[in-house]
């Protein structure tokens, strides 16, 4: 009768103590999974896109609808670099031509009507495919315009004064050394595009080029002055002497502009 019961008793203690061991290794390996960090964590939030004014440095400049700029002076005002009818046909026809074709594109998508243009070139991911070209080549013209208008004056000309210059001196030696690079970069951009002096991504002043209507704002710079380089900006006074045109713009560089623009972009940089 003792051997009977004896049998089922330890079997009865074995399974509990299996059962217990299972347990504590399946609590331990929680634990240790819970204070192991992922290797790679799951981003919960969308990255945040810097919309920072880049056509004034005090405001965006809207899209609701985009609407053209007066030029702040007049057609033959900067004479010294660029005759009065090239700055109607640019401004009137060409600036004009980008707004229009930006407001048309928009149209589609209502949402991205409240966005500024700036915006808009610093996500262009974003962008529905039908319309990104669109954006890309208009946006980016309208709001190219917009700055170089401003960069220039009547009044403008010489070397440039204020912290501008200061940083222009640390930056490249001196400002005909500044000056001869700007140049060179415009002259050997191909075809149809711009020359600009920006602030990189690590705050430093770097000249660069972009192609067609591009803003470097898409590559994470921002633009502090750029002179246009298609021929539609020049070709009336210089044909092909584009090297001419390029020497000659520094006669209206507008340099209380460009020391303001300056500014934001180490503000923001």
């Amino acid at each position: 009768m003792k051997k009977f019961f004896k049998q089922p008793v330890m079997w009865f203690c074995t399974t509990i103590l299996l059962v217990s061991t299972l347990f504590a290794c399946q609590t331990q390996q929680a634990a240790e999974l819970s204070e192991t960090p992922l290797a790679n964590p799951v981003q919960t939030s969308a990255p945040v896109v810097n919309t920072r004014p880049v056509a004034f440095v005090d405001r965006q400049l809207s899209t609701n609808p985009a609407e053209l700029p007066p030029l702040p002076y007049a057609y033959n005002a900067l004479e010294k670099a660029i005759d009065a009818e090239t700055m109607k046909l640019h401004h009137d026809r060409h600036h004009a031509t980008y707004v229009n074709n930006l407001n048309n594109a928009l149209k589609k998508y209502p949402q991205l009507q409240n966005s500024s243009v700036e915006a808009l070139l610093q996500d262009l991911n974003s962008i529905p495919e039908d319309i990104r070209t669109t954006v890309r080549n208009n946006g980016g013209g309208h709001l190219n315009h917009t700055i170089f208008w401003q960069i220039m004056s009547p009044d403008g000309g010489g070397e440039p004064t204020g912290e501008i210059a200061q940083e222009i001196n640390q930056s490249f030696g001196s400002f005909d050394a500044f000056r001869k690079q700007f140049n060179e970069a415009g002259g050997d951009r191909f075809g149809s595009g711009w020359v600009w002096l920006v602030r990189n991504a690590q705050g430093q002043l770097q000249i660069t080029s972009t192609l067609n209507q591009d803003n470097p704002i898409s590559d994470g710079a921002y633009p502090i002055m750029g002179n246009d380089v298609w021929e539609h900006a020049y070709y009336l006074r210089y044909q092909n002497r584009r090297a001419d045109y390029l020497n000659n713009w520094w006669n209206v560089v507008n340099w209380t502009e460009v020391n303001r623009r300056a500014q934001a972009s180490r503000q923001n940089s």
